[in-house]
């Protein structure tokens, strides 16, 4: 038995249980004044924070000067593990929504604070509902003047990087605003995917140059897909492959 799994199983899981529904609590009385959900982003960013230092996991932010605060983007990542959200939530200053399952917005609480806060849920019941929930995403992301993240690869790896899904830049181009590709390195060492153990990491996030859409249109997606996965592969350290755009 590891030091590690004892800290989780007497300090850490509890720390972020009494987190989150302190948090959780706070975010659900002010609902009813914040109908632009800012302030619950606000203690959104708090908690993850909060569970970062619960966890003792410690983030190097690279990057973070690209990110002009008065703008809004389509932030992109790769996705390693729970401590993802966190990681984030405490890292990047500007308010921003996420884009998540439909089926995350019908669990007690959460849904409740997803729902509030202006996240957006997305349907992958069929392509059909898909397409559907991005082209409505990509008008309440221009009507509200939102920030997004987005993890592309559709869900947690086990330290790979998956094929993008082409939602994010379908969202992106609709939406007209610009992506911000980011990396994180670490996280999964730090809480495995099927791991109960939390391990005290020191992990990175990598922030990139921001990527334009302007110009574009939905028959680029593929090819801005394909650009998006090469930069966060760069990002991550890996070598990445040449591409050419299909005639």
């Amino acid at each position: 038995m590891s030091l590690d799994f004892i800290l989780t199983l007497l300090f850490k899981t509890p720390w972020v249980i009494g987190s989150t529904v302190l948090m959780g609590s706070l975010s659900l009385l002010l609902s009813p004044f914040d109908k632009s959900g800012d302030r619950q982003c606000k203690i959104a960013r708090m908690w993850g924070r909060m569970l970062l230092f619960g966890m003792g996991i410690k983030v190097i932010v690279e990057g973070a000067e690209k990110i002009d605060l008065s703008k809004n983007y389509i932030f992109i990542s790769n996705h390693l593990s729970y401590a993802d959200t966190p990681v984030i939530l405490g890292s990047i200053q500007t308010n921003f929504r996420f884009m998540a399952k439909s089926g995350l917005f019908k669990i007690p609480l959460m849904g409740t604070h997803l729902r509030t806060a202006n996240h957006i849920p997305v349907s992958l019941d069929s392509p059909r509902e898909a397409v559907k929930s991005l082209t409505e995403a990509s008008r309440l992301i221009r009507e509200l003047n939102l920030s997004v993240l987005i993890f592309p690869e559709g869900g947690r790896t086990m330290g790979q990087l998956d094929p993008f899904k082409d939602g994010a830049a379908y969202v992106a181009i609709k939406a007209g605003l610009t992506i911000v590709p980011m990396a994180l390195i670490g996280t999964h060492e730090a809480m495995p995917m099927h791991g109960f153990t939390v391990h005290g990491r020191t992990v990175t996030l990598r922030i990139g140059d921001p990527i334009t859409t302007e110009g574009l249109t939905i028959r680029d997606r593929d090819a801005l897909t394909h650009r998006l996965r090469e930069t966060v592969l760069e990002l991550l350290g890996t070598p990445v492959t040449t591409y050419t755009q299909p005639l």
